[in-house]
């Protein structure tokens, strides 16, 4: 079966290491925003599950279809934004009943292919910066745990740096038990995190309000589009996968709305851990690097099953090694984007200034920095190439002369 051919050891890997850094970097918002809420420790559990089982078959169904990577995760920020709600302001009923009116909106919104047009006016420039932006500022951070776990990083980076020039395949593989050994060794690794149970999913019936609808399914769809699908277009593009996205973010708003009352709060596709999976590094071959998804869907599908228990494993991994871990995996997509981004001269200060206003981070009006970094580039390009600027225009970057 061509399938079960096309699996490896290295987009198993790299399967595993998406799902070890879609767990683990931001797991915790969740929990938080399901408390904000009112959920109970069953609901919670539920949560776990319906977001990992969505995970799951909305990567593993469209990539084996399409034989291509198709990733797709939960709204990190989101799950932001629903943390920042005062408790007691919605119960969980409203908030199901605006997480399925959300899913709703994002499904009509995809389906229609609205966004997939708004995406197809993002000079490819630009499109680039804003996903080195995205990627650099969370690979920042495992650079930055230097701080806490120098010998960590230090080695972690050392063995990539060597594995890339003799086997660059396996790198990433090889890093990841590298730097389980070095946690262990300095006692950083939670074995008591392990323990293991089934998850059960609870039902919880949806309310529908007004002000629920204000409150949580607008900033929710926002920043969800904004942060989240625009940066994962930006991805499947930068690869050169021919992924039918209108209706891939049509069915996470399927998702959204089947899964929601269980705890299925908001699906998007997935940039950070998809650029994981779409490297080389995961396979040489491009039509084989599905099965990294695939890989990826699997343990969703475990970890959902669990629910809390394997997010618990996982959670045994030092935070310093899962960062640093994404950080060297995302070093070769970061490296290729700001390359494009930079490559056309008459575009190259517009995409500057997209990749800086991403990676800044900074969020206005509760909007991430992905959506004002392409609105930031996008006017950049207007002005440069507009009436505006005639000098310019007539000679290039060049100043004009005092004779």
């Amino acid at each position: 079966m061509r399938v079960v051919r096309d699996f490896s050891v290295s987009t198993i890997a790299a399967g595993f290491v998406a799902a070890l850094v879609g767990l683990t970097s931001s797991i915790a918002i969740v929990f938080s925003a399901a408390r904000v809420l009112g959920a109970d420790d069953a609901e919670l559990t539920s949560w776990v599950w319906a977001i990992c089982i969505g995970m799951a078959v909305l990567t593993i169904v469209p990539s084996l279809m399409l034989r291509m990577p198709v990733m797709v995760a939960y709204s990190t920020p989101g799950a932001a934004i629903l943390a920042t709600l005062k408790p007691g302001d919605f119960t969980l009923a409203q908030g199901i009943g605006a997480f399925i009116i959300s899913g709703v909106v994002i499904a009509v919104i995809g389906f229609s292919g609205v966004f997939e047009r708004l995406m197809n006016r993002v000079p490819v420039a630009l499109a680039s910066a804003l996903l080195a932006g995205a990627l650099a500022r969370f690979a920042i951070s495992g650079f930055a745990d230097a701080k806490t776990a120098p010998w960590l990083v230090l080695i972690t980076t050392m063995t990539y740096v060597a594995m890339r020039r003799l086997a660059s395949r396996y790198a990433v593989m090889v890093v990841l038990a590298v730097g389980t050994i070095v946690a262990a060794v300095s006692n950083t690794f939670h074995s008591d995190e392990l323990r293991w149970s089934v998850a059960r999913p609870v039902f919880t019936g949806p309310s529908f309000t007004v002000s629920a609808i204000v409150g949580i399914a607008l900033p929710l769809i926002i920043v969800t589009m904004a942060g989240q699908n625009m940066p994962g277009v930006a991805v499947i593009r930068s690869v050169g996968y021919d992924v039918p996205i209108s209706k891939v973010i049509g069915s996470t708003g399927v998702g959204t709305v089947v899964l929601a009352p269980f705890g299925g709060y908001m699906f998007n596709l997935s940039a950070i851990t998809a650029a994981i999976c779409m490297e080389p590094a995961s396979h040489e071959d491009p039509t084989r690097r599905y099965t990294a998804a695939v890989s990826n869907g699997l343990f969703y599908l475990v970890a959902g099953i669990f629910g809390t228990s394997i997010t618990g494993a996982l959670k045994a991994f030092p935070v310093e090694l899962v960062h640093i871990i994404a950080a060297l995996a995302l070093l070769p997509t970061i490296g290729t984007n700001l390359a494009a981004a930079t490559r056309d001269e008459s575009r190259r200060e517009a995409a500057m200034i997209t990749f800086l206003v991403t990676l800044s981070g900074v969020t206005v009006a509760k909007i991430g920095a992905p959506f004002w970094g392409a609105a930031a580039g996008v006017v950049a390009t207007i002005v440069a190439s507009s009436r505006l600027c005639p000098v310019l225009r007539r000679s290039g970057n060049s100043p004009p002369s005092e004779d």
